[in-house]
């Protein structure tokens, strides 16, 4: 439903009793936007008619805002616009004003996204989306450079990209192309809308198109502003030229040895929610069946996947060792019984950032809770210098890395 007051598109108000006021004349209207503008909170005077009048601000102009506010309260009803000292306010809560109800279900949208749950995200974004009926102010005179339509178009832009975001996340990457290649068309030099186009591409199948679309936006921030693609951008363009595919290579993941019954729904939540975040924990007792999830969801991924056993390292230190060596980046020496990197190579976590630093991956760390201190402190580490990739752990307890979701598992019935 429209709330009553609406400035996302034509300027419009409708009364306590549903019916749609009639706003005659442009001053009306911007009176009308001025308060609605405010949040809920009183205007002064002074700035009312600095902005209903452009020109002419002079103290004469107080009888003719009287006389405005008494037609504007003749069109919403009586109590509509309540008298403060020195200027006025609009008797309505935030949220009666669609463009503050919109920026609300955005906000929402974007940290359902951020959350990992995109489905979710869809929803309220459509219905923000649903508000706008036009350009903000559209029937005021210079709606295009009014500083509050241009912050309100800026929001809606951040919607439309989240929105298209979401439908990627769920998989649904082909749908999106043509509303992302229009909407990129419209904000050549916006990279995180670019990156999202060729993320889709790629997602799609369609690397040669992504590399294309690289190097469109690659020359226009160029030929426009004289710089080079930040670093979201050409991490993508290096993905692409590695060639990697839409559907995971399977990496170091083992081959199942029995079916995968029981956990259907876990799964499915698992997939989506890797989809938009890098660091996903699985928490649960022993034998409850974390590992075998996790490799099952890696297994399915669309990035290549490497499974690092940390269960027969016993000293913190040897962690980053363990994980280079599962990645078949360092030559392995046996500590203990146990297959481990070389300590007197450089600097593991030095050599794991290099090896990472330019490849899209998942890493599967099982079994982190005997080194949960180490494997946490590492994960920040790679998740922060290496963009590309995202991290799959299982424990008994939570790493307790900022951006870290917890995903508990419990018996099967």
């Amino acid at each position: 439903m429209q709330p009553p007051y609406r400035i996302l598109g034509p300027v419009q108000a409708h009364r306590a009793d549903r019916g749609e006021a009639v706003l005659s004349g442009a001053r009306l209207r911007a009176l009308l936007t001025a308060l609605a503008a405010a949040n809920g909170r009183p205007v002064r005077t002074d700035a009312l008619i600095a902005q209903v009048w452009a020109e002419d601000t002079a103290d004469a102009r107080g009888a003719a805002l009287q006389a405005l506010v008494g037609r504007l309260r003749r069109a919403l009803g009586p109590d509509a616009v309540a008298s403060e000292p020195g200027g006025y306010r609009l008797a309505a809560p935030p949220e009666a004003v669609d463009l503050f109800r919109f920026e609300d279900l955005a906000d929402q949208g974007a940290r359902e996204l951020d959350a990992g749950r995109p489905e979710r995200a869809a929803g309220l974004l459509d219905e923000a989306l649903a508000l706008w009926r036009g350009p903000a102010l559209a029937d005021l005179p210079g709606h295009d450079t009014d500083p509050l339509a241009v912050r309100a178009e800026q929001r809606r832009l951040r919607a439309r990209r989240d929105r298209l975001a979401a439908s990627v996340a769920l998989g649904r990457a082909e749908e999106a192309l043509d509303p992302l290649a229009a909407l990129c068309a419209e904000h050549p030099l916006d990279e995180p809308l670019q990156a999202l186009r060729i993320r889709a591409l790629r997602a799609a199948g369609r690397p040669a198109e992504g590399l294309a679309a690289y190097e469109t936006v690659r020359r226009a921030l160029a030929d426009r502003l004289g710089t080079e693609p930040g670093h979201e951008l050409t991490t993508l363009y290096a993905d692409l030229l590695a060639g990697e595919k839409p559907r995971a290579v399977r990496g170091t993941l083992p081959a199942p040895l029995t079916s995968f019954l029981g956990r259907d729904a876990e799964l499915h939540d698992l997939t989506v929610e890797l989809r938009s975040r890098r660091l996903v924990t699985l928490i649960g007792p022993g034998g409850v069946g974390k590992t075998r999830l996790a490799l099952e969801t890696a297994s399915g991924g669309a990035v290549q996947a490497w499974l690092v056993e940390l269960a027969p390292v016993r000293a913190e230190s040897d962690v980053p060792a363990a994980v280079l060596t599962a990645l078949g980046a360092r030559e392995t020496h046996v500590w203990g019984g146990t297959a481990l990197a070389d300590p007197t190579a450089r600097d593991a976590v030095t050599a794991l950032v290099e090896h990472c630093a330019r490849r899209r991956m998942l890493l599967v760390l099982d079994n982190c809770e005997h080194v949960v201190g180490a494997a946490a402190e590492l994960v920040e580490v790679l998740l922060a210098r290496c963009p590309g990739v995202s991290v799959l752990a299982t424990s008994r307890e939570p790493l307790g890395v900022p951006g870290e979701v917890l995903r508990p598992l419990g018996p099967l019935p």
